[in-house]
């Protein structure tokens, strides 16, 4: 029972996001607005508890997510034949911007919490 509260709560959670999104026409995709609300709740330890179940379900069962994405990647190896390198070098690039922009939060809140 607690799996399917904790599914209540983070699908709630996106819906709220996606409502919000569409009333305020936010630039922003629902999900993520629901993932920051969801974020925001999860300071409250009682919610905590109840959607852990949840997450530990879904990390347990991650692998599955990617079958879809290999399904995709299958089907279009025309598109990959042809625009491999493009898609190569973009992945790599947003990878490595990525990387640096989380180095840099990292050290921002690092150098935050030695202040407090």
């Amino acid at each position: 029972m607690g799996l399917l509260r904790g599914l209540t709560l983070l699908l709630i959670a996106q819906a709220l996001g996606e409502a919000l999104v569409r009333l305020t026409h936010l630039p922003l995709p629902g999900p993520v607005l629901g993932l920051l609300l969801m974020w925001a709740a999860l300071q409250w330890a009682p919610l905590r508890q109840t959607v852990q179940p949840a997450a530990e379900g879904l990390l347990g069962h991650l692998s599955l997510l990617f079958v879809p994405v290999g399904v995709g990647v299958m089907t279009h190896l025309h598109l990959i034949s042809e625009f491999g390198l493009r898609l190569l070098l973009a992945l790599v690039l947003s990878t490595g911007i990525g990387l640096a922009v989380t180095a840099w939060v990292l050290r921002a809140f690092l150098r935050r919490e030695g202040e407090a």
